[in-house]
């Protein structure tokens, strides 16, 4: 088994205890996702190399689509992408207001070195790279900090070149950032920033200072998005990776906004196809419903034909460089193999690791599994999460109480409270007594 550090291994056991997807070290525990590596690396290799991919991820509720978008992410940090998560939703994202989208990109902009969000050392690092390259010219006499400045500022002009034919109001921000950094203007240099990131209500004289007009609206988020995709290769990330994460959700909001939101979506594939945005992979999750059901994806023609995917009986048989992928759900096997692999993860840096593996083994493991997928209906596809929780929650006990035996002293409880809306979907709840139990007569 792999090395892992003591910091690594607790922070993902901490977030299984909470019952959430840990938001690193996802390939500690990956379980069935190796038959997508080769393809999906070779895609970020592509688009590293400066063209654009699209991938649409599908699965039932339980299949592990968000635990997915974290591990390719994760995979395209070690690449060297700049990754963002963006949860849609009607009031606080909707789909329909790229400019709203692009904002909540930039506030989740992560890399391998910055957590979110990383857009101010992303332009510190541009500005920096372009002092490097300018000093790597030995032109610039050693100590002469105005002859830095004025170099840096022409080498800027060069570099922004190709930014300002595409979108001219960030080629003026990151000139006017430069020079307010220059000056000692960091108020100004901020809201700079702060309009670089599609925030509203950026104060008018930063504006002033820099010639810009205006916020950025629904056509200009598309403008920044290239804008960031050059500052991002020029300060050495490839590429970057964007996740649009339960569009299913759609299905939920008014008609008019759903067509907008499903005809924004369809636009966004058409500009990555048309070359737009070299460097971008923009990955979206739904469920099978979303992509196939009237009140989704076939809403809008167009867009169905863009991600059209014919599907084997046999998963195993999917073409994994298709448009649109399918991840299966959970079975017992799966489920199985999950916990084994986060036992042995726990069990690698505990105090007591013999304890563990022969108090909670594999044998064990399986008669929890069958339990936690018992409680909520037999539904094996819906019990990961809650699965794991209890598992550590019992491993916890094991490896802290000398004489704890899960087979003698655990009992599985599950409450409304322990669970999402969807696992309370599946739930009945245990009558504590026969007068609880109803009768029909």
């Amino acid at each position: 088994m792999k090395t892992v550090s003591a910091a690594r291994r607790r922070e993902v056991l901490d977030a299984l205890r909470r019952g959430t997807v840990p938001q690193n070290g996802l390939d500690l525990f990956a379980v069935g996702l190796d038959r997508y590596e080769t393809v999906l690396d070779e895609e970020l290799a592509a688009v590293g190399a400066g063209s654009a991919s699209f991938k649409a991820v599908r699965g039932e509720y339980g299949s592990g689509k968000t635990f997915f978008s974290r591990w390719l992410a994760e995979r395209a940090k070690r690449a060297g992408f700049a990754v963002t998560e963006i949860q849609i939703s009607e009031t606080e994202t909707p789909l329909h207001r790229l400019e709203t989208v692009y904002r909540r990109l930039t506030e989740r902009l992560a890399t391998a070195t910055q957590p979110p969000s990383a857009l101010r050392e992303i332009v510190d690092n541009w500005v920096y790279t372009l002092e490097e390259d300018v000093l790597d010219h030995g032109t610039v006499p050693s100590g002469d900090e105005h002859a830095l400045t004025q170099a840096v500022a022409e080498l800027l002009e060069q570099r922004l070149a190709g930014v300002a034919r595409s979108s001219p109001a960030v080629a003026l921000a990151l000139r006017g950032y430069h020079r307010a950094q220059a000056e000692g203007q960091h108020a100004i240099a901020d809201a700079l920033v702060a309009w670089l990131g599609g925030q509203p209500n950026v104060a008018a004289a930063a504006k002033r200072y820099a010639g810009i007009k205006g916020d950025l609206d629904h056509s200009g988020a598309l403008a920044a998005l290239q804008g960031l995709l050059t500052l991002l290769r020029d300060c050495g990330h490839p590429g970057l990776l964007i996740v649009l994460d339960e569009l299913e959700t759609l299905q939920r909001t008014r008609s008019d906004t759903r067509d907008k939101a499903l005809n924004a979506l369809r636009q966004l594939i058409d500009e990555i196809t048309a070359g737009r945005f070299p460097g971008l992979y923009l990955v979206i999750t739904g469920t099978p419903a979303f992509y196939d059901g009237p009140q989704g994806v076939q809403r809008l023609a167009p867009l169905a034909q863009r991600l059209a995917t014919d599907f084997m009986p046999d998963p195993r048989h999917d073409n994994l460089r298709a448009v649109q992928i399918r991840l299966p759900s959970f079975d017992l096997d799966r489920l199985h193999q999950l916990g084994t692999t986060v036992r042995d993860l726990y069990a690698n840096g505990a105090e007591a690791p013999d304890r563990i593996r022969a108090r909670v083994d594999n044998t064990y493991i399986r008669d929890l599994a069958q339990a936690v997928a018992g409680e909520l209906g037999g539904r094996v596809g819906v019990a990961p999460r809650l699965f794991l929780r209890k598992l550590v929650d019992v491993i916890d006990r094991v490896n802290d109480i000398p004489d704890f035996d899960p087979r003698i002293h655990y009992q599985l409880t599950v409450r409304a409270s322990d669970l999402t809306e969807t696992e309370r979907n599946t739930w009945t709840p245990r009558a504590a007594s026969a007068d609880e139990v109803e009768l029909s007569l």
